[in-house]
């Protein structure tokens, strides 16, 4: 027993000065990890005042240390990844292993969704505008330094990486999860974020909210029924942002929840509680 809490004792004093892994994320800690997958994110700390890059492009630190950076889901193949710290250059090659996944045939949608207007497609170009807006901005912050919980409970009706099939039209793969659940559950912020996209009415997400978490890493919730927050407004882990729905492109009620680093799409499975 005795060394049982010796052993805890010392764990959180690791845990305090940066060394061990934050819970549930896939953290960055020397040593590296032996393979990635497509669509990880990965949370780490360093000393505070280095720098990274990773394939050449440089990886947002926190003033605490604090990084991240995620796996696309076509990055399958090897990375490098470039530290500098105290004066000392490290070079790492990170295996992202190669991963299989399903095809999605989705049905009932409105045809104006599968092959819009061109009337409408300024509006859906103007929608990603503003998307790609708030992910190429990147705020340093050390927000992810949690563990993510669900924004919403209920059944897994779509995965991330998915090939599309809407209305027996091939599609986009999916860019993140959907769960399904009764119209009106609140939908939580999943982890500590900032409120940087509020839009009532986008042509095919709806009611949409995205979130910035720092260091590059944004969230988005679409399809919501109602939205419960302002643009600019911090939230707290477990705050409610707005109520799921089935607004914009959906054929029943869900909420696609998604996480990006910058302009890469990640798997919000493989950071949520299992």
């Amino acid at each position: 027993m005795r060394l049982g809490r010796a052993v805890s004792r010392l764990s959180r004093l690791i845990c305090c000065l940066g060394l061990l892994c934050l819970p549930v994320l896939k953290v960055f800690a020397l040593p590296i990890e032996s393979h990635y997958q497509p669509g990880q994110l990965v949370v780490g700390w360093l000393k505070p005042g280095s720098q990274a890059w990773l394939d050449g492009e440089e990886i947002a630190i926190s003033t605490a240390g604090l990084l991240a950076f995620g796996f696309g889901r076509d990055d399958a193949g090897v990375h490098q990844l470039q530290l500098l710290t105290d004066g000392h250059t490290s070079t790492h090659s990170l295996q992202v292993m190669a991963r299989d996944y399903q095809e999605q045939h989705v049905k009932g949608l409105a045809s104006k969704y599968v092959k819009p207007d061109p009337a409408v497609v300024k509006r859906i170009r103007q929608d990603s505008r503003a998307i790609l807006d708030v992910r190429d901005s990147v705020h340093l912050s050390n927000a992810l330094n949690g563990q993510f919980m669900w924004p919403v409970k209920g059944r897994l009706s779509g995965v991330f990486g998915s090939r599309r099939i809407l209305n027996g039209v091939p599609k986009s793969p999916h860019k993140g999860i959907d769960i399904a659940a009764a119209e009106g559950a609140p939908v939580v912020a999943p982890i500590a974020g900032k409120v940087v996209l509020v839009a009532e009415d986008m042509f095919y997400t709806g009611k949409t909210v995205m979130l910035d978490h720092g260091l590059g890493v944004t969230s988005v919730y679409a399809h919501l029924q109602a939205i419960k927050v302002k643009q600019g407004q911090i939230l707290r882990q477990g705050e409610v942002l707005g109520l799921l729905g089935q607004t914009g492109r959906a054929t029943g009620p869900h909420l696609h929840f998604g996480i990006s680093w910058k302009r890469k799409a990640l798997d919000p499975l493989l950071v949520m509680p299992q």
